[in-house]
């Protein structure tokens, strides 16, 4: 008789987001309070920026659905045929670093020579795109490991 291992729940919970969060925050902090990321988003193009979006997206699908062969994409509760575990990471993984910066009033503090208020805000995505990098292997890292 071979033993199955059990598998997870189907379900997406709330304490799979709050696992997300706490992944997501834990990661995002160092890169929203690092002169370098801004120094760095003020120089990329906003091509740089989508394909770092691009990248977010492929680490979180990668890590959730690739690297963990227990997890099925297909037979988990989705939204417009998205699972919803994906958004949640996404909106986990951008969010925090969104939030973070707005918390430390990072864009204010490393974009004084910025002259306008587009320059800032198009700035400030390209940083969130990059400091999501790190905040999404946060995230989805530590809903794969508490999710057992």
């Amino acid at each position: 008789m071979k033993l199955k291992r059990p598998s997870r729940p189907q379900g997406f919970r709330l304490a799979d987001s709050a696992q997300q969060l706490v992944g997501g925050f834990l990661l995002a902090g160092p890169f929203v309070v690092t002169e370098e990321v801004w120094v760095l988003a003020a120089n990329m193009g906003v091509f740089h920026a989508l394909a770092t979006v691009g990248v977010v997206f492929a680490i979180g699908y990668a890590t959730l659905y690739k690297a963990d062969t227990n997890r099925d994409p297909d037979g988990e509760q989705n939204v417009v045929g998205v699972p919803l575990r994906f958004i949640s990471l996404m909106i986990v993984s951008f969010g925090s670093v969104t939030i973070l910066a707005t918390l430390f009033n990072a864009p204010n503090t490393f974009l004084t020579d910025a002259e306008t208020n587009r320059t800032i805000a198009l700035t400030t995505f390209k940083a969130v795109s990059v400091g999501a990098i790190f905040s999404v292997v946060g995230a989805a890292t530590a809903d794969s490991v508490f999710s057992r």
